[in-house]
């Protein structure tokens, strides 16, 4: 399973609506090699649910997952925060042994 917090929610809902995407264009979240810890999250807007994608709901957004980076991903909290230390989403992944400094990456 893979959550997000009101705050990531309500940042999803203003991005959607800024981007001029529609209610059919959902989040995909994925894992892609690289950054200084090894591996990268990404981030998008997708309208499209390839058969091999998990999808999971969570207070009314639904966000895609394939099957690669979803072994990285299980348990995963998505939020937002826009405080003094950077503005962004951030990834609380309970699978990740090390972090980077930008929390943009990470290792396993």
């Amino acid at each position: 399973m893979i959550s997000i917090t009101e705050k990531a929610k309500e940042r999803i809902s203003n991005l959607r609506t800024e981007e001029g995407k529609s209610e059919a264009h959902n989040i995909r979240v994925s894992v892609k090699g690289g950054g200084c810890s090894g591996l990268m999250y990404d981030l998008d807007f997708d309208d499209a649910i390839n058969p091999s994608d998990e999808v999971f709901e969570d207070k009314g957004v639904k966000i895609l997952v394939d099957k690669k980076s979803l072994l990285y991903l299980l348990g995963t909290t998505l939020d937002f925060t826009d405080g003094l230390n950077g503005k962004g989403f951030q990834f609380i992944n309970p699978n990740a042994s090390r972090t980077c400094g930008c929390g943009e990456s990470f290792a396993v």
